[in-house]
């Protein structure tokens, strides 16, 4: 799983930082230096189907605005001879997330918006607007060496994770999703014999729950394909994984709603979905109550929606 980062901050100490101290010996402790942004490899997760998109070894150099506009140029051009001189060939896509960049760019790029990474705040909207997986994104990876800590300090505040406010709103907004999809939406569907609607739903409220799960562990989740890979690894005891995948793994069972008619006030544990889901709901329910969000522990997850909001008005 480090495989990545161990040649990287191999490729950096043999041959990066050699470099940089001949050439730029006045900004050595200057450049803060790591792996980190898109990619599997900065999750840990490259494989070899990873080499078709996002394969190689490399390093992320890290400049103040300041130092970019006096040496960024300079340094990008050695950065890049290094790699040639050593053989190495980098796809693309990987040519572009790795190299000379400032921390304003390379914070601003992964989470689409204008970072003051010198003041290291965010605003409430901001935050707000952030999409999970690019806050992942940001915050992945190792830094080798930052003697400046200017590229630190904003990694950290985006680790000490979304505030109060922010995270609540949050979890309201999934807390929405997940009964929606799996306590409302999902038997009127199966009830009309909209298969194709139902497993929609069926998706919806799987992702859903993993997010929920996600921002119970204050953990930023990954991109799409590698959450539940994520998520394994997050779940001490495994049980909350375990019935993800076999939501995943249900298939629609139209008989189970044989001669039924839709009732809002009723759970048709035949079906295998609906049993998985308040299972799942349950789990998440007592989670928030450890937290200290909810008091009763109910699996209805959207009784909670309006509870949480008015502690936030």
């Amino acid at each position: 799983m480090k495989k990545a980062f161990e040649d990287s901050r191999r490729f950096y100490n043999d041959h990066v930082a050699p470099m940089i101290r001949e050439s730029f010996p006045e900004y050595e402790s200057r450049i803060a230096v790591g792996i980190a942004g898109e990619g599997s490899d900065c999750f840990g997760y490259d494989d070899l189907m990873s080499r078709d998109h996002d394969y190689g070894t490399g390093v992320c150099l890290w400049l103040t605005d300041e130092d970019y506009a006096g040496i960024g140029h300079d340094l990008s051009d050695k950065y890049n001879a290094l790699i040639k001189a050593e053989g190495i060939t980098l796809t693309a896509r990987l040519t572009e997330r790795r190299g000379v960049m400032t921390i304003h760019d390379f914070y601003s790029n992964n989470l689409n918006i204008d970072c003051d990474t010198n003041g290291v705040y965010l605003t409430q909207n901001e935050w707000l607007s952030l999409d999970h997986n690019c806050l992942a994104t940001a915050v992945n990876g190792e830094v080798f060496r930052d003697d400046l800590g200017n590229f630190t300090a904003f990694r950290n505040y985006l680790l000490d994770y979304y505030p109060d406010r922010a995270w609540k709103y949050r979890i309201v907004n999934e807390l929405h999703t997940f009964s929606a999809a799996l306590q409302v939406n999902y038997a009127r569907c199966m009830t009309r014999n909209d298969i194709v609607a139902a497993k929609l739903c069926q998706s919806k409220g799987l992702e859903a729950a993993m997010q929920l799960f996600f921002l119970m562990k204050r953990v930023y989740p990954p991109y799409y394909k590698w959450t539940y890979r994520r998520l394994t690894e997050i779940d001490e005891d495994g049980r909350f994984a375990q019935l993800i995948r076999e939501l995943a793994d249900l298939k629609a069972d139209p008989e189970a709603w044989t001669d039924t008619s839709y009732s809002p006030v009723s759970i048709n544990m035949n079906d295998r979905v609906i049993f998985i889901s308040e299972q799942i709901a349950f789990m998440i329910a007592n989670m928030m109550k450890e937290l200290g969000l909810i008091k009763i522990n109910d699996p209805y997850l959207e009784r909670y929606v309006d509870e949480i909001l008015n502690g936030l008005r």
